[in-house]
């Protein structure tokens, strides 16, 4: 009788472990399901930084450009001696002013649009995130 309590115990024990080992099998599964997604999902975003990337950098060039064709008016202006008389007091005025504050200074090339805040680039940055696989062939072997 008591051998048989043992084999029952036993019995009831494997059950168990049988359907603990199930659960586990459905949480992994649900588990890897959701790993997959967000792998999918992470491609894309980084994708899309690539896109945006590109996008920006076309933009500061434009922006570059026009700026070096503004700062050639406004030398140009600036070293002719007919541009003072053509144009008027208020005219003249204002490119006295921006020759004040140097504006050659302020479109040099290069610079940066005060209005974009780039302090979370490098937690942007797509090149900065990275999926190592290889904890995770060791973790399955």
């Amino acid at each position: 009788i008591q051998i048989a309590r043992c084999f029952e115990v036993t019995r009831q024990r494997c059950c168990r472990l049988e359907q603990d080992g199930r659960r586990a099998r459905e949480q992994l599964a649900r588990v890897e399901a959701e790993r997959a997604a967000l792998e999918v999902k992470l491609k894309h975003a980084r994708n899309q930084v690539e896109v945006e990337m590109k996008k920006r950098h076309r933009a500061e060039a434009e922006l570059e450009k026009q700026e070096r064709k503004l700062q050639l008016v406004f030398e140009f202006l600036m070293r002719e001696p007919w541009g003072s008389g053509a144009l008027s007091g208020e005219q003249g005025s204002i490119l006295g002013s921006l020759a004040s504050r140097r504006l050659g200074a302020a479109l040099a090339p290069g610079r940066r649009s005060s209005a974009v805040d780039e302090s979370c680039q490098s937690l942007l940055s797509h090149s900065d995130i990275s999926y190592d696989r290889t904890e995770d062939d060791v973790v399955r072997s």
